[in-house]
């Protein structure tokens, strides 16, 4: 059985694979892993180039492909792993979701729902508080961004 960090590590990890996907594709590399009850319910990296969509988030879609396979809107008890704080759009749509958790690898200075900027998920005007640990995997999340904006510089 593995402790809550080691689980945090492995499905961050599996995230972090996600956000690969994203940065072959040539999208802002950024994957999510949504997990509730040990079982991965959904995976998903950004798209918004392909989709040409701006919500095309990878947390957007990992939440939309939860909330299908479960067949209710509301995720309780799930946590997102993602491998970049949501932004406000994203952390709305945690909220929404009813989402547990939220583990998160790095920091957004420029647009972050959760620390950064906002502090949406643990605003107690809400309906809903999530609880979120940060920094799993941080170094190699952040650095698969910058690599990512270096080579578009």
């Amino acid at each position: 059985m593995m402790t809550q960090e080691e689980e945090d590590i492995y499905f961050m990890k599996l995230a972090h694979e996600e956000a690969s996907l994203a940065y072959i594709a040539g999208e802002v590399p950024v994957g999510a892993v949504v997990v509730r009850g040990g079982e991965i319910l959904a995976k998903a990296h950004n798209l918004r180039e392909a989709s040409c969509d701006p919500s095309a988030h990878a947390e957007i879609l990992a939440l939309r492909s939860s909330t299908q396979a479960l067949d209710t809107w509301r995720l309780s008890g799930a946590t997102l792993y993602v491998t970049m704080e949501p932004c406000i759009m994203c952390s709305g749509a945690l909220v929404n979701a009813r989402v547990g958790r939220l583990v998160y690898g790095c920091k957004d200075a420029k647009a972050g729902g959760v620390d950064s900027l906002y502090s949406i998920l643990s605003d107690s005007r809400l309906n809903h508080q999530i609880e979120v640990t940060a920094g799993v995997l941080g170094e190699d999340c952040a650095e698969l961004l910058k690599q990512f904006f270096r080579e578009r510089r």
